[in-house]
């Protein structure tokens, strides 16, 4: 079985142009997506990792970091659509890859190995993903940043066997009675989605063959579209430390948050 860890960095974010040359604590956005990669697959054989961008001066920077770097055209609409684009460039296709965005530099590479190990082990997987339960103060972060940021996190709704049933801008789900609930529980029943996807790479071809579907349109989600179209996505419940930032970085603003919380937390991803 071979595995690829796919990461897509796109310099003309509409909302944070450049973002993956960005520094945060001395290091670019994009070396810290591919050391925490290069050491999720450290122990594990057939296995690579190799960015794809469509700017000349990320594709330089990734050669500092001496790391494959695929160009792919501006017009790819997504990530997924990039990695696909990218994958067409290779002789030999791999079994399964990993959509890790250029932008999310704080995923713990036990998450990363979490998505392999489930591809591995579970034989119905089309699509696995990520998702994180938030304790009530995590929960009172992710509200908070919201404010300024209304679209940056997303939370997903999990069944019992571990199928995701939604994904959403907007916190899911609605909380009646928070008060009591916050006296009986540790947890918030608040799952935030970590954005990345590890593909069958026949289910990603299918995936991006398909049009824009209406929900993915209205909030801003590709993963909308694998539901509305009946793709299965299976969701890894993972532990993530108290505090740190769950989400990928999408805005200026989110930029400034990485950086206090490196201040606040220090640095375990360096």
């Amino acid at each position: 079985m071979k595995i690829a860890i796919a990461i897509p960095a796109r310099y003309g974010s509409s909302r944070f142009p450049g973002k993956p040359l960005e520094k945060i604590g001395g290091r670019t956005m994009l070396s810290r997506v591919v050391s925490l990669a290069q050491s999720a697959i450290r122990d594990i054989d057939d296995a690579f990792v190799f960015t794809t961008t469509e700017n000349r001066d990320i594709e330089k920077h990734a050669k500092t970091l001496d790391v494959p770097c695929i160009m792919t055209p501006p017009s790819c609409r997504t990530g997924s659509d990039r990695v696909l684009s990218a994958l067409r460039q290779l002789n030999d296709w791999p079994d399964f890859v990993i959509n890790l965005q250029g932008d999310a530099p704080f995923t713990p590479p036990s998450v990363v190995k979490a998505l392999i190990k489930a591809f591995k082990t579970k034989d119905f997987i089309e699509v696995v993903t990520p998702v994180h339960q938030l304790i009530w103060e995590d929960l009172d972060r992710l509200r908070d940043a919201k404010k300024k940021t209304p679209f940056s996190g997303t939370t997903a709704v999990v069944n019992k066997e571990g199928r995701a049933l939604w994904f959403s801008k907007n916190i899911l789900p609605a909380i009646r009675n928070e008060e009591a609930m916050r006296e009986k529980n540790k947890k918030s029943p608040v799952y935030q989605h970590m954005g990345l996807y590890g593909f069958r790479t026949d289910v990603l071809e299918k995936f991006c063959s398909l049009p824009q579907s209406p929900y993915e349109k209205v909030e801003g989600l590709e993963q909308l579209r694998m539901l509305e179209n009946d793709i299965s996505i299976h969701a890894v419940k993972v532990k993530l430390a108290t505090g740190l930032m769950q989400s990928g970085i999408d805005t200026p603003e989110d930029l400034k948050r990485a950086e206090k919380m490196l201040t606040k937390h220090g640095d375990h991803f360096a």
